[in-house]
């Protein structure tokens, strides 16, 4: 007859799940730039300070808030999707004559590092420029249009749209920067993402499309 688990057994694998917890984001970013196993370590923050000193803060500032619409601001971005489009920027995936030139000497680690630091700085709430217009933005960005077949953008990115790690933060973006990437999906000129985002991105009018960069403006 088998015999139960003693308590000492049972004490010994427990443990286990809460590591586990912690080293899926690790993994993600592992399996998605298909970094070396060596790789798969903790992010050196001092590494990503480094390069951030180096060359990111001229657009992006030292703390991920950049003071133009033309580049996007980082600070809470989600580390793994950094991470993901910087190695596309210099595999050429992602188009960019301004960012290739920046990540052509750097490593997977240093992506990964990046994506890290970027994630961990704190975000800032911004006010919107038009509240009417944000508010129109508000209501495609929850449920969509359900009359030109608009999908809810917060079913991929949230509610909070927080992202997850494959997917962006856009809360808090320059309304200008969202509206030139969906722009920008729309033309086919990004295609390193979701091709779910072309269609959506076809069917959004002027309006629409405005209205919910700028909601996504002033959320924190």
């Amino acid at each position: 007859m088998p015999m139960a688990p003693t308590p000492a057994r049972t004490a010994t694998r427990a443990p286990r799940l809460p590591r586990l917890r912690r080293l899926l984001p690790l993994v993600a970013t592992a399996v998605l730039l298909q970094l070396p196993p060596g790789l798969l370590a903790a992010p050196d923050l001092a590494r990503a300070e480094e390069i951030v000193q180096g060359k990111c803060f001229i657009c992006h500032g030292v703390e991920g808030e950049s003071s133009s619409p033309v580049f996007p601001r980082l600070a809470g971005q989600n580390a793994t999707y950094v991470a993901r489009q910087l190695a596309d920027y210099r595999s050429g995936k992602r188009k960019s004559s301004a960012m290739q030139p920046m990540v052509d000497d750097l490593t997977p680690a240093d992506f990964q590092a990046l994506g890290a630091y970027f994630a961990s700085r704190a975000t800032i709430g911004h006010a919107v420029a038009d509240t009417d217009l944000a508010q129109v933005g508000r209501f495609i960005y929850l449920r969509g249009n359900p009359y030109s077949g608009v999908a809810s953008c917060a079913t991929c990115h949230g509610s909070d749209a927080h992202g997850t790690e494959t997917l962006p933060r856009l809360a808090g973006q320059h309304a200008q920067y969202t509206e030139n990437q969906l722009k920008q999906f729309n033309s086919r000129e990004r295609n390193n993402d979701n091709a779910v985002m072309h269609a959506i991105a076809s069917k959004l009018t002027e309006l629409e499309l405005r209205a919910v960069a700028s909601y996504l403006s002033g959320l924190k």
